[in-house]
């Protein structure tokens, strides 16, 4: 008897449910397009935040290239007053230090991408490569400013 009754309350629960999650064909429509409209939604705050993150970054690295610039610019004043031996060689590393902060602005300049993973790839390598020149600059100008 308990079995029966169980099992009533279970086919009672099933058919409950069955009925419950019969919707007809303009409901299933509306729901669909509210899922359409909730992920297009979705998608172009997604897209907004990528933008945003890209033109962060670019606005950092064009600091940070300005900053190099300026320590190029000081360095050299700085170079004027060292024996003419010395001069030389450091004019040939900060030679070398500028054309590779050249080649970063430009790098960054020309970077395009059509994907979010494309991007962040970059950014780590890209991240990596402006900590590097900045340790150059800081051990070639005796500067821990940066």
């Amino acid at each position: 008897m308990k079995k029966s009754v169980s099992i009533l309350g279970a086919s009672v629960i099933l058919i409950g449910l069955a009925w419950a999650s019969c919707k007809s064909p303009a409901e299933k429509v509306e729901k669909a397009q509210n899922n359409v409209n909730e992920a297009q939604a979705d998608l172009n705050q997604a897209n907004s935040d990528y933008l945003a993150d890209m033109e962060k970054f670019r606005e950092a690295t064009a600091d940070s290239i300005r900053a190099n610039d300026k320590s190029i610019i000081a360095f050299k004043a700085r170079i004027e007053k060292e024996k003419k031996e010395a001069r030389a060689d450091y004019r040939k590393k900060i030679a070398a230090l500028e054309t590779e902060n050249t080649d970063m602005k430009k790098r960054m300049d020309d970077f395009r991408t059509d994907s979010k993973e494309k991007w962040e790839a970059f950014k780590v390598s890209f991240s990596f490569d402006m900590h590097q020149l900045g340790d150059k600059f800081r051990k070639l100008t005796g500067s821990e400013e940066k």
